[in-house]
């Protein structure tokens, strides 16, 4: 019973331990997750700032963008091998005699092969379609279920500001993005029809770039940056340009430091369980006098008592973290059913949980044995 009670301070540290971190991985795997929904190798261009009587406007304020830069870029810098230009915003949608407000894109050809998003039904509009402001539009599940419930949408027609589009596809699911916006609540049309007749501007909301290989996307990103500023009047950076691997280290920066923040809280936990286990061991040298006597009397050197004590901390807090990983699993999966929380538990926290607790029991269980080590046997035999 004294053991258990013993061994449970290091099964709770552990097991808290591995909950906390399989929590903070999880979030951190769902940015991750949601991060590469933007697609692969991605590169975004976004708008500049604008300054008006003194006042700046921030980014994206003042966009100089057009599809020519984006031409340029398709067509100059090697290693591209797929740009969209890309224009954002609302509308009210009619259908099948039901209405939805949703966000309007207007995209080149290459935008889902830059996203990476398939198509559940039907084609991606064309060059043709593209070339001769074509109204056609392709839309996500949202929109779908909201429009047309009952019925397949590929075909049929949907309102726009009172224009009529046909629809020639329907996307994949994506769901949420890391920002919680929906992503199938979407009507993609190509970027000419959406500037004939719904944009008072002509230049753009932003721009995707898709470069050929993960390792290319620095060199890629450097072109981009000096084609555009070699594009504009004086070499005016008005524009960011950021890729893929930046957005998911700005945004999984927070949950990595949650993750450290719980692991270290937990790992608190574990050095009670440490000082329990001195604790008792320092009980159990006092009780065993006797017995530690007997042993040197008839032949155990010092290193043998050290080792006898030693290795029964180390067991005890090895099998507490091997008890500890499998209810901090328990909990993990426990959490995750009763709040919907994403855990992601990794072998290597296991390990290191079980092999942490293993050198806790070293070092906590050092002391208690290096004390029976170095008892004077005829002093320990007369101990009552």
């Amino acid at each position: 019973m004294r053991s258990a009670l013993t061994a449970l301070g290091i099964i709770i540290g552990v097991a808290a331990v591995i909950a906390m971190v399989g929590i903070g991985n999880g979030a951190k795997s769902q940015v991750e997750a949601q991060i590469a929904g933007l697609g692969q190798n991605v590169i975004l261009i976004w708008p500049g700032t604008s300054t008006t009587g003194g006042l700046r406007g921030g980014w994206g304020s003042s966009s100089t963008l057009t599809r020519a830069d984006a031409q340029a870029i398709a067509n100059e810098i090697p290693g591209v091998i797929g740009v969209s230009a890309e224009m954002r915003g609302m509308a009210q949608l009619i259908a099948n005699g039901l209405n939805w407000r949703s966000q309007v894109l207007g995209e080149e050809v290459d935008y889902l092969q830059i996203r990476s998003w398939p198509l559940a039904e039907g084609a991606m509009f064309t060059e043709q379609d593209q070339d001769r402001y074509a109204k056609v539009v392709v839309i996500g599940q949202t929109v779908v279920e909201q429009l047309f419930p009952d019925e397949d949408p590929v075909g049929q027609s949907i309102r726009i500001f009172n224009s009529p589009f046909r629809v020639v596809g329907t996307l994949s699911p994506k769901g949420f993005n890391s920002f919680g916006q929906d992503q199938d609540d979407v009507v993609i049309m190509p970027i000419t029809s959406y500037l004939s007749r719904f944009s008072w501007q002509r230049n753009l909301s932003s721009i995707l770039v898709q470069a050929d290989a993960p390792e290319h996307m620095p060199r890629i990103q450097e072109a981009i940056e000096d084609l555009l500023a070699e594009r504009r009047p004086g070499g005016r950076v008005d524009f960011t340009v950021r890729n893929q691997v930046e957005i998911a280290e700005a945004a999984t920066a927070t949950t990595r430091t949650m993750t450290l923040l719980l692991g270290a809280i937990a790992g608190v936990s574990l050095l009670v369980g440490g000082i329990g286990i001195m604790n008792i061991m320092l009980v159990s040298v006092t009780e065993r006098t006797r017995e530690i006597g007997i042993r040197l009397a008839i032949g155990a050197r010092s290193r043998d008592v050290m080792l006898q004590f030693l290795t029964e901390s180390v067991v005890l807090s090895a099998f507490g973290g091997l008890l500890g990983v499998a209810l901090g699993i328990g909990l993990s999966q426990l959490m995750s059913r009763l709040n919907g929380w994403p855990t992601l538990v990794s072998t290597d926290a296991m390990l290191i949980a079980v092999l942490f607790s293993a050198a806790v029991g070293i070092f906590f269980g050092y002391y208690p044995a290096r004390k029976a080590a170095l008892l004077d046997p005829i002093d320990a035999l007369r101990y009552e």
